[in-house]
C-alpha cells in the first residue's frame, strides 16, 4: 500500500442536482422532520424500546473500532449493575453516557468546542490508553501529535493545523445557510472531523456523537419519538461506511456527494422504521406477541407469565382486576401478587398508582425483544471486525 499523503481541499456546500437522489432524500427528510409525531403506542413502550436501540447502537459504535464485546456480555453487565465491568464494556456503556449527555445539553448549548471536547472525555473516560486501549491520554484536549489512520489513504492534517481546522468546522455547523442546507452540512461535517481526525484516539465514536447532536439540533427530536443516531446508519455495513468516507476523502464533489446521499439514506431508512414501532397495531403483532412466543419457546418466561404479559399487550395497559379471568379460581389476591412479580422482574412497569404497561428490563425478555427486532430488521447487524 503506498504511504497514504495528505491533501487539503476547502470546506465549503456541495450543492446536488435539482433532479439528482440527494435532493429528493433532503425534501423528504424535511418533510419528515416537520411532520407531527403521532402513533397509537403507549409512550412507556416506545421510551423502552428506544433504550434497547441506544443500546444496540451505542455496542455498534464501539465494534466499528474493533471492541469485541458480545450482546449477552453486556446485556448481563447491563442488568445486573456490576460496578466492575470488563473495559469492552466500559468503552459501550461510555458512549451510552455521552448520548445522555447529549440528549439533557444540547438544546440549550451551542455545539462548540467546549461541547464536542465534553463529549470526547466521556467517551474516553477511564479507559487505558492506545495501542492497547480506547482511551486518550490527553481526554478533551485536541491531539498534539500527527497521526496516521489504520488501512486509510488519507493523511489527516499536521496537528499544528488542528485548531484552525476544527474551528473552521464548527463556524460551517453553527452558520444558518438555510433549512435546505441543514442536512448536507450534517453529512459533509461528520465526514470533514474524521478528516481532520482532531483527537489523539476516540475520533469515530466521538464524531458519530457529534453528528447525533446535531441532528437533534436539527429537530429529529429523541423527545418526541425519534430514535435517531447515525450509528445505526453507519455500523450496520463497517465497510459501506469507509467506503463512502473514503469518496470524500478525495474532495471532489461527486465523492462528497456520494458520502451524503449514503448518509441520508440510512437516515431516511432509520426514520421510517421508527414510524412503524409507533403503530402500536405492527408493534404488538410483529414484535411484542412474537418476543412472549419467543420466550415461551426458550422457557424464559412461564406460561402463566406469558399470559399476563399478552394481556397487557392486548389492553395495552392494564390493572390487577384484569388478571382475574387468567388467574380464575386462585385466592383473590393473587392478581396483585403476580404483577407485583412481575414489576420485580422488569416485565411490567408501574404507571401512576393501579396502571402497568410491558417492559423488557428482565434479562431473558430483553433477550428475546432484541432477538425479534434483529429478525425484523429493525436493529443493526454488526460486521466482522475487518
Amino acid at each position: 500500500m503506498t504511504q497514504p499523503e495528505f491533501k487539503h481541499y476547502d470546506l465549503q456546500l456541495v450543492e446536488p442536482a435539482f433532479d439528482s437522489p440527494l435532493t429528493d432524500l433532503i425534501i423528504e427528510l424535511n418533510y419528515l422532520k416537520k411532520k407531527r409525531l403521532g402513533g397509537t403506542t403507549p409512550a412507556p413502550v416506545f421510551f423502552n424500546l428506544k433504550s434497547i436501540f441506544h443500546m444496540m447502537e451505542s455496542i455498534g459504535s464501539a465494534r466499528i473500532e474493533g471492541n469485541n464485546t458480545s450482546l449477552l456480555e453486556y446485556i448481563e453487565t447491563k442488568i445486573e449493575e456490576k460496578t466492575e465491568v470488563p473495559i469492552g464494556v466500559k468503552e459501550i456503556q461510555n458512549i451510552e453516557s455521552a448520548m445522555d449527555f447529549i440528549e439533557k445539553n444540547v438544546k440549550n448549548h451551542p455545539i462548540n468546542r467546549a461541547f464536542v471536547n465534553e463529549i470526547h472525555k466521556i467517551v474516553v473516560d477511564e479507559l487505558p490508553t492506545s495501542p492497547k486501549g480506547e482511551g486518550d491520554k490527553t481526554p478533551g484536549q485536541y491531539r498534539k501529535y500527527n497521526v496516521q489512520i489504520t488501512k486509510s489513504k488519507h493523511l489527516p492534517p499536521d496537528w499544528m493545523r488542528v485548531d484552525e481546522y476544527m474551528n473552521e468546522l464548527l463556524d460551517f455547523i453553527n452558520q444558518d445557510k438555510g433549512p435546505k442546507f441543514d442536512l448536507l452540512k450534517t453529512a459533509i461535517a461528520h465526514h470533514r472531523f474524521v478528516w481532520i481526525h482532531p483527537f489523539g484516539n476516540g475520533n469515530g465514536r466521538t464524531v458519530r456523537l457529534f453528528t447525533y447532536a446535531m441532528l437533534i439540533k436539527l429537530g429529529f427530536n429523541v423527545d418526541v419519538g425519534r430514535i435517531i443516531n447515525p450509528t445505526a446508519i453507519f455500523c450496520n455495513h463497517r465497510n459501506n461506511y469507509v467506503k463512502y468516507l473514503e469518496l470524500a476523502d478525495t474532495g471532489g464533489n461527486s465523492g462528497i456527494l456520494d458520502w451524503c446521499e449514503y448518509v441520508l439514506r440510512g437516515l431516511k431508512e432509520e426514520i421510517e422504521k421508527i414510524d412503524k414501532l409507533l403503530d402500536y397495531d405492527f408493534l404488538a403483532k410483529e414484535i411484542l406477541v412474537p418476543t412472549i412466543n419467543l420466550s415461551i419457546e426458550r422457557k424464559y418466561i412461564t406460561d402463566i407469565e406469558a399470559k399476563i404479559l399478552k394481556k397487557a399487550i392486548d389492553k395495552k395497559v392494564i390493572q390487577s382486576n384484569d388478571l382475574k379471568d387468567i388467574l380464575q379460581g386462585r385466592h383473590s389476591t393473587e392478581p396483585s401478587r403476580q404483577i407485583r412479580k412481575l414489576v420485580d422482574k422488569k416485565m411490567l412497569q408501574r404507571l401512576g398508582f393501579k396502571d402497568y404497561v410491558i417492559s423488557f428490563g428482565d434479562n431473558y425478555l430483553l433477550r428475546g425483544v432484541i432477538s425479534v427486532l434483529g429478525e425484523k430488521g429493525f436493529l443493526p447487524h454488526f460486521d466482522e471486525k475487518s
